[in-house]
């Protein structure tokens, strides 16, 4: 008997990732916000320019943890978005060996609906 691979779809830029599920169930969605608002960058550059980009690489890698932490539960990821924001998480876990038997792609993709985002999902995992 052959195991259910487990499979998930993000949408994400550098201030949210939609983590989509794809199950043969109806689909679950959940939001991840990075804290690295655009109110915390104008309070921090109006401090220093110095914090404020510490700040925000600091708050960036929390939400890049987060976010990996999801994709290790998973066989297959679909990471896919209109900014650098998957393609730079793909490179912080690329190397770690706890990532070597997660499959994950990257897709650039425009801002979409949450039927979008479902409809590019399922269509992505239902041609593998």
């Amino acid at each position: 008997m052959e195991l259910t691979k487990k499979r998930l779809g993000i949408w994400m830029d550098h201030s949210s990732a939609h983590l989509i599920e794809f199950t043969s169930k109806p689909i679950k969605t959940t939001t991840i916000t990075s804290l690295f608002t655009h109110h915390e960058k104008v309070e921090s550059i109006k401090k220093s320019e110095g914090l404020m980009h510490h700040k925000e690489q600091h708050q960036q890698a929390t939400y890049n943890k987060i976010l990996s932490e999801s994709i290790l539960t998973h066989d297959e990821v679909l990471l896919f978005g209109p900014t650098d924001a998957k393609t730079e998480l793909y490179n912080t876990i690329k190397d770690n060996h706890l990532f070597e038997n997660v499959n994950i792609e990257i897709q650039n993709a425009d801002y979409m609906t949450k039927n979008q985002e479902y409809a590019f999902v399922r269509e992505y995992f239902s041609c593998l």
